[in-house]
């Protein structure tokens, strides 16, 4: 897990081809002001924006996450946004079976730890974390990409 701002992005191009695009497309649109949905950008990359009303612990930690096939690069755009993690090589306590259709497995662990992200900064989860976001009070704008390995 990489957590940083986005003045800072260019620092992490080179960790996987199609990290570029991704922090390019924000540099050259505005996110405050994109509309929530999918955006194909390149194949192997979109983006998914969303606006909405952050979660409770318990909420967010009933889909305490993690993917297979992508990486996901998520921006908080506007709000204040705490996730919760785990390395997935300690989680042992699965909570279903793996969705290949939506690259997602689920876990019953209790996390690691939880951090905060506001306006322009960001986490890159790859497969090893599991993480469980949009915890929060009020509205939460957010960009996640998802980044095919």
């Amino acid at each position: 897990m990489i957590i940083d701002t986005l003045n800072n992005g260019s620092k992490y191009t080179s960790l996987h081809p199609l990290f570029a695009s991704a922090f390019d497309f924000m540099k050259e649109n505005d996110i405050t002001t994109l509309e929530d949905g999918v955006i194909q950008i390149s194949e192997g990359l979109k983006v998914i924006v969303s606006t909405a009303n952050g979660k409770t612990r318990e909420t967010s930690l009933a889909k305490f996450e993690c993917h297979d096939k992508n990486i996901d690069i998520q921006v908080c755009v506007k709000g204040l946004e705490t996730i919760a993690w785990k390395p997935r090589e300690k989680c042992i306590t699965p909570n279903g079976e793996y969705n290949p259709e939506k690259d997602v497995r689920f876990f019953n662990d209790t996390p690691d730890m939880d951090f905060q992200l506001t306006d322009n900064q960001f986490a890159i989860f790859y497969p090893g974390d599991v993480h469980a976001p949009m915890i929060g009070d009020g509205e939460i704008k957010k960009l996640v990409f998802k980044v095919k390995i």
